[in-house]
This record gives structure tokens, C-alpha cells and sequence, in this order.
């Protein structure tokens, strides 16, 4: 039986010839996630936006509508109720009440008095702005020190053209990631930070193996001119990267589907990485090295002595 091949085992794709194409498409995506996110903002989640965090359990499924319709007579402003997990675990977020903690509490009192008996409360939180505003500039200070530490290490490993492609392509990835957030109006919290940072992993681990191949290449084929020995590189990597991403692509649409609504945002966001930290990889990260004069000198190999003396000094 004859093995199922996604792509051709020796692909010659052609990538480098049609760069502008690819750049004039990140440009406009970059753009757009830009204008999306000034225009529209986030979905702050309770983690940065503050505000109260009641998950219950009742007795019986179906009363999602009926609770909604409780709780939308109480004047508590915003109120979100869904499901999550089993069909009667619902999760009920409340906007920030004006008032301090007191006003806190006496919301989710109310809430209490209206749901009445027949539910069990197995988690009421509530996010200050205090807490919410630092929990905001700790997540982008980690999305920051991220960049700049494989900023640091592309650098070292390979040499500085590679890490500024590197950074270039990562960035693409965190900007269309937040303009898809802004675009769909899904909750970013955390948990999002938290994928934005695993999806910066995931990105730079493909572009790692293309640039590897691409500095193989380039002490190799001393005569091969630049576009043709980068679209090489790209070609005899492609089978790799493509079965690595489809395979991740099927777990996580599987977290998507079954992990339930607390998960949502987090697989969300993984899988739109995935598929744009791909491309990104591919099409993005290895032609711009075009225009930063990588020659056959940047391509020697370094030690891990060599990196380290260089990291002492």
C-alpha cells in the first residue's frame, strides 16, 4: 500500500518569486489587526478588565435561558452566562460594579438570592482594577522578554540577520493574532497571553529548521545564487513543517471542540498561531533575508563555546 502524501516527497514550490506577494499580504494583515485593534479593542476577560466570576452547578440541564433571563433583571449591568464542561456547569460573568468590594459582594448576593435554591456555587472570584492592571503589564512585559530573549539567541546561534528575520516573522505572528481577537470579539485573558507566548515557541522552532537548512546550504552551494538556494531550503523542509503543523492542527481542533468554554480562547488562539506562524515561517521569515545581506560568511557554523564566550563577553 502506497504511503498518503499531503505534499510531493522532493516539492518544488516556488516561494521566493512570489515574496511581494507574501509581503504585501503580511503588510495588509499587520495593518489590518492594527486598525481592528485601535478601532474595536479587546474582549478584556475578567483578568484584566475586572469584575465578578461565579461558577455553578445546577440540578438540571436546560436552564441556561432561564437563569439568563434572573439575572438579567437584577441592574447588574453586563451579564454572560455559559456552559462548560458537563451541561450543567454554567459559568456567570459580571461587569465591574461601581462601588469597591462592597458593591462586589452585594452583587453576587443578589445573584445568589435570585438563582435561589437547587444550585451549588463552586467558584466566586472577583478582579480588582488594582489586580487586573498588573496582571495586563505582566502579560505583555512576558510577550516582550519573550521576543527579546529568542531575539538574543537567534543572534548568538546564528548570526544577527537570522535573529532580525526571526523577530520579523514573530512579530507578524502577535500582531494577527491580537487583530484576530479584536476582529471576533473573543475574550482575551490569560489564558490568551499564555498561547500568545506558546505560539511565539512554535513559530520560532519552524523558522529555526528552515534557517538551519538554509545555512547548510549556503556553505554547501558556493555558486547557487541567494533566491535559488533559499527556495531550496524552503522546499526540502516544506514535508516537515507542513506534517508538524497539520498533526498540532488536529490536536488542538479537538481541545477546541471537546475542551470545553473555559478553554476556548486558549485553543482559539492556538490554532489561528499555528496556521499563521506557518506561513510566517515559510513565506515571510526566509525571504526577507534577501534584503539583509546574508552571504556565505554569515553561514558558519558556531560552537557552543564560541556562543558561550561571546554570551561572557
Amino acid at each position: 500500500m502506497k504511503p498518503l502524501n499531503l505534499i510531493s516527497v522532493k516539492p518544488n514550490l516556488e516561494f521566493i518569486g512570489k515574496r511581494t506577494i507574501f509581503f504585501a499580504f503580511s503588510i495588509v494583515l499587520i495593518l489590518t489587526s492594527l486598525s481592528l485593534f485601535v478601532a474595536r479593542d479587546l474582549n478584556y476577560g475578567i483578568d484584566f478588565q475586572g469584575g465578578i466570576l461565579i461558577e455553578v452547578r445546577v440540578d438540571k440541564a436546560g436552564k441556561l435561558g432561564e437563569m439568563r433571563q434572573q439575572l438579567s433583571n437584577l441592574g447588574l449591568g453586563e451579564v454572560a452566562l455559559q456552559e462548560f464542561g458537563a451541561p450543567t456547569d454554567i459559568l456567570i460573568r459580571i461587569q465591574k460594579q461601581e462601588g469597591g468590594e462592597k458593591a462586589q459582594q452585594a452583587a453576587i448576593d443578589k445573584v445568589k438570592q435570585s438563582l435561589g435554591p437547587g444550585v451549588e456555587y463552586r467558584r466566586t472570584e472577583f478582579v480588582g482594577p488594582k489586580v487586573s492592571e498588573e496582571l495586563f503589564r505582566d502579560g505583555v512585559l512576558a510577550v516582550v522578554l519573550a521576543m527579546i530573549g529568542i531575539l538574543i539567541y537567534i543572534w548568538f546561534r546564528f548570526e544577527w540577520q537570522f535573529g532580525l528575520g526571526a523577530i520579523i516573522a514573530l512579530t507578524h505572528d502577535v500582531l494577527s493574532t491580537i487583530g484576530i481577537f479584536a476582529l471576533t470579539g473573543i475574550e482575551f485573558n490569560l489564558s490568551t497571553v499564555a498561547a500568545i507566548l506558546t505560539i511565539a515557541g512554535y513559530s520560532i522552532n519552524d523558522t529555526v529548521v528552515v534557517y538551519d537548512r538554509v545555512r547548510e546550504n549556503l556553505r554547501k552551494y558556493k555558486t547557487l545564487s541567494l533566491p535559488e538556494l533559499l527556495n531550496n531550503s524552503i522546499n526540502e523542509t516544506l514535508s516537515r513543517t507542513v506534517m508538524t503543523s497539520v498533526t498540532t492542527l488536529l490536536a488542538l481542533l479537538s481541545l477546541y471542540i471537546l475542551g470545553g468554554e473555559v478553554i476556548r480562547g486558549f485553543s482559539f488562539a492556538m490554532i489561528w498561531g499555528v496556521v499563521v506562524g506557518t506561513y510566517s515561517s515559510i513565506c515571510l521569515a526566509v525571504p526577507v533575508l534577501l534584503y539583509l545581506n546574508v552571504n556565505r560568511g554569515t553561514a558558519r557554523v558556531k560552537s557552543d563555546q564560541e556562543v558561550a564566550k561571546e554570551i561572557s563577553s
